[in-house]
């Protein structure tokens, strides 16, 4: 028990030394800010090109390996203990106090490679867009060109069986690399958000992710955008764009939903602008349906009946997964959200809808 002292115990200073991170970034975003420009940037540039290596994903592989590493440890060590006579309160320490040492790596771990960058100023601030309160005409006008942009990118992407839409590249890869080539483009308009990393992994065993309602993940110990490829090909694009979000230090929802419609608008792939056109209007028509439902019926009543079949078939898609799982993960993740300081937690997602108001408003700016 000594010697475990003596070995570990400094370990678990990395619990206080997170949580002073966490409170220094909260209370002083500009110190959040100067990190994710920073050595936030180095890092995850680093570990990003590393992990890169591997066509698999790094992150899933290490999920698997340390799920079945953590049922053993848990099983060896209460067998241990439950045999031993003498020494079953050194080993019961040892076991508690190596769980602890663990958990406070990685929690440090985690804090400073994403946790800071939660209180970091907002996307908007750093891009020079103006968010404020918009009137409900705003919003209609909002809905109804996104409708049009929706309809009109429908036509230009394939379709496969049920008529849905297909993506067109030959592998999931080629899809990948389109999601950096076109993110890398925003980087002339938007210096933060840097060119360089590696595209996004698809994971293997996506349907496992369905399950638990999950379309993506930003992994933060590889610096890894992973993407659910099992999920209706509209969506993908558009998804794989919002974790590229997460890599480059932007981890808000509504925020990494925003970049990454400004990334499909900066592709010329027919498939990426659909998928980003769809994201875009499915926040803000559902924004118009809390206060003018009739309105945004009428809207979405106008979309084509291409669109019509991929919302269709992507409902029928997720309800097959309805079930305790989703609804755990559901809860999980919004507890997430609110611990970092979405207080809205889920409902964060619809503020996107304010950033497309106030993109909508610098366009007409510019246009004048």
């Amino acid at each position: 028990m000594y010697r475990f002292k003596l070995k570990r115990f400094w370990l678990l200073l990395s619990v206080p030394v997170s949580c002073l991170l966490i409170f220094i970034a909260r209370s002083r975003p500009a110190f959040a800010e100067a990190y994710a420009k920073g050595l936030y940037y180095k890092l995850s540039l680093l570990i990003n090109k590393a992990s890169g290596y591997a066509p698999l994903s790094v992150s899933e592989i290490l999920v698997y390996i340390a799920a079945v590493f953590i049922i053993y440890y848990i099983i060896h060590n209460i067998i241990k203990i439950i045999k031993g006579r003498s020494d079953r309160g050194e080993t019961a320490v040892k076991f508690i106090g190596n769980i602890a040492c663990a958990a406070g790596l990685l929690l440090l771990a985690y804090t400073l490679d994403c946790g800071i960058n939660y209180y970091r100023y907002t996307f908007a601030e750093t891009c020079g867009l103006s968010v404020k309160p918009s009137s409900e005409a705003e919003l209609k006008e909002l809905c109804s060109s996104l409708q049009k942009d929706v309809n009109t990118s429908r036509e230009k992407v394939s379709s496969g069986d049920g008529s849905v839409m297909k993506l067109s590249g030959k592998s999931i890869y080629v899809t990948a690399e389109k999601a950096r080539a076109s993110y890398d483009k925003l980087q002339k308009n938007y210096p933060l958000l840097h060119a360089g990393y590696g595209p996004p992994k698809p994971v293997y065993f996506s349907k496992l992710m369905s399950y638990a309602n999950i379309t993506g993940m930003f992994f933060p110990f590889t610096f890894e955008a992973n993407v659910n490829t099992d999920a209706p090909d509209y969506t993908i694009p558009a998804t794989m764009c919002h974790e590229l979000s997460h890599l480059r230090g932007y981890m808000r929802e509504d925020e990494a939903n925003f970049i990454g419609y400004l990334a499909c608008m900066e592709s010329t792939d027919s498939d990426f602008r659909y998928s980003g056109n769809m994201l875009a209007f499915t926040y803000a028509s559902n924004a118009l349906y809390s206060v003018d439902s009739a309105a945004a019926k009428k809207i979405s009543g106008g979309l084509s009946s291409g669109v019509k079949r991929d919302l269709a078939y992507n409902s029928a898609y997720w309800k097959k997964f309805e079930g305790p799982v989703a609804d755990v993960s559901q809860n999980v993740n919004d507890r997430y959200l609110k611990a970092n300081s979405q207080n809205d937690g889920v409902k964060s997602y619809g503020r996107m809808v304010d950033l497309l108001l106030a993109r909508q408003r610098a366009l007409k700016q510019t246009k004048k």
